[in-house]
């Protein structure tokens, strides 16, 4: 009798019902750290000093301004990497599913041209790349 009105109770029309654990969850996810940081804001010393005031640097005695300019190179190449990381990630699901790609398409070839036109795609940006410079660093272009 308990287990055919559990089940009953899970399959409701009211969807919000099969949400109430995971709402749960986050409640007692945000009040636990909650609780945690203002029980060590009022557990703990406050003694602010020269030292604990100080920039931490790997235990090394900062040196200079931290807000020197970089190159924009430096963020291009992070672009770069980023874009290409993205686009090997896009190609995983791809190859899992490849010998199963004539059942669902229909076509025995179409997800080889599929991804023929996506590494076509891939390599015209790194030719492009390529052809700007971004990826030579003997030649120093200051900021581009």
């Amino acid at each position: 009798m308990l287990r055919a009105r559990t089940v009953s109770l899970m399959q409701t029309p009211n969807y919000f019902w099969n949400y109430v654990p995971l709402l749960l969850h986050i409640l007692a996810a945000v009040g636990l750290s909650s609780f945690i940081v203002l029980a060590s804001w009022l557990i703990g010393r406050h003694r602010p000093g020269k030292v604990k005031l100080s920039t931490y640097e790997c235990g090394m005695v900062p040196q200079g301004d931290a807000r020197g300019r970089f190159s924009v190179r430096f963020y291009m190449v992070a672009m770069l990497f980023i874009l290409f990381d993205v686009e090997a990630v896009f190609m995983f699901p791809w190859a899992v599913i490849y010998r199963k790609l004539p059942a669902i398409t229909g076509s025995h070839f179409f997800g080889f041209w599929e991804m023929l036109v996506y590494i076509g795609f891939v390599l015209v940006g790194y030719f492009y790349i390529w052809k700007k410079g971004i990826l030579e660093w003997s030649k120093d272009q200051a900021d581009l």
